[in-house]
C-alpha cells in the first residue's frame, strides 16, 4: 500500500472516531457495557437516529461490539472491542480536556466575537 493511500485511509478512520458523537460514545463505553437507552440519555443532544448511525459505524470499524440477547423484549448491549478499548484512553483524554476547558473556550469565543463585532464592515480578514 502506498503512503498516500495509507494516509487517506487513516484520515477516514480519524474522521469516524473524531466526529462529534463517536468520542463521547467511546468514552462512555470505556466505563462499562451500556444499552442504547443509557447511551442516549447520557449523550446530551444526540438524536436516536444519529446514535444508531454512530454505533453502526463504530461497529463496522471493529471498535464497538453489539450483543443481542434472545429475550422478550430483545435486550441489546454495546461494549468496546479489545481494539476499541485501546482507543478509549485517547478518547477519554480528549473528552476530559474539552470538559475541563469549557469556561476558557467560552471566554475566548466571547472575546473573539467582540473583536469581530467592533471591526468596521469590510475590514475583516479571513
Amino acid at each position: 500500500m502506498e503512503h498516500t493511500e495509507i494516509g487517506c485511509r487513516a484520515r477516514e478512520i480519524l474522521d469516524r472516531v473524531g466526529d462529534k458523537w463517536s468520542l463521547q460514545v467511546i468514552s462512555l463505553l470505556g466505563e462499562r457495557t451500556k444499552r442504547f437507552t443509557e447511551l442516549k440519555r447520557e449523550i446530551d443532544g444526540i438524536s436516536q437516529r444519529m446514535l444508531t448511525v454512530t454505533l453502526r459505524g463504530l461497529e463496522r470499524d471493529g471498535i464497538v461490539i453489539r450483543t443481542v440477547y434472545p429475550v422478550v423484549p430483545p435486550r441489546v448491549e454495546y461494549s468496546l472491542t479489545p481494539m476499541g478499548a485501546t482507543l478509549m484512553e485517547a478518547a477519554s483524554t480528549l473528552v476530559s480536556w474539552a470538559e475541563s476547558h469549557l469556561a476558557q473556550i467560552d471566554a475566548a469565543r466571547a472575546e473573539y466575537d467582540a473583536r469581530r463585532n467592533e471591526m468596521p464592515p469590510g475590514s475583516a480578514v479571513g
